[in-house]
């Protein structure tokens, strides 16, 4: 199977997000599967125009924008999984990684000109893997909301959110609970695929 992650932390490669995904893949790959990751902090992502060219063509994630959003939109529809994976700002995913998820739910869904088409991404999975500073159910419920209803929307399979807490810049915030329950995390999507 094949993963495409959408990694959306300003701190990168140092990033509390990046250590938790970089449990992910090395469990997923363990498993015998592929990833594409995309640092979205280094690409170039243009917020949507709403300007609705990508609703003339029923058949391709067509964007007036020619940005890097065209790499992503081919690794979407060739994944089994699509991972989003950003620590929480304010109660929501980054800015990056909210300009994709708008370009997305445009581009693949065909809903939005004088005749409804299809989700060309219809039935692909998705899921979270997060880090906050609050207690999960109080750092990361907004986002989780959002993305259940993005994902109905867009007729996509939600299986879930892993988000791992912070406590404070003076405390590691990996230890090996937090890699055991990325593991279970990791373990438990493949089970659902």
């Amino acid at each position: 199977m094949h993963c495409c992650v959408l990694f959306s932390s300003p701190r990168g490669a140092e990033s509390n997000t990046h250590a938790l995904l970089q449990v992910f893949l090395d469990t997923w790959e363990a498993h015998g599967h592929t990833a594409e990751v995309f640092s979205l902090y280094d690409l170039t992502i243009t917020p949507c125009r709403a300007c609705r060219v990508c609703q003339r063509d029923h058949t391709e994630p067509h964007c007036a924008i020619d940005d890097d959003m065209t790499a992503i939109f081919e690794s979407v529809l060739r994944c089994d999984l699509l991972l989003l994976a950003t620590p929480i700002y304010s109660w929501y995913c980054t800015a990056p990684m909210k300009a994709a998820l708008d370009r997305m739910v445009y581009a693949m869904n065909k809903f939005y000109a004088g005749e409804k088409g299809p989700s060309l991404w219809r039935s692909k999975s998705v899921a979270l893997l997060s880090s906050c500073g609050y207690r999960p159910e109080r750092g990361s419920d907004l986002l989780e909301e959002g993305l259940q209803r993005y994902c109905r929307h867009s007729q996509l399979r939600w299986l879930g959110n892993l988000v791992e807490r912070h406590l404070n810049y003076d405390t590691p915030f990996m230890n090996e609970e937090k890699v055991q329950h990325v593991r279970t995390f990791a373990a438990e999507l493949l089970q659902n695929l």
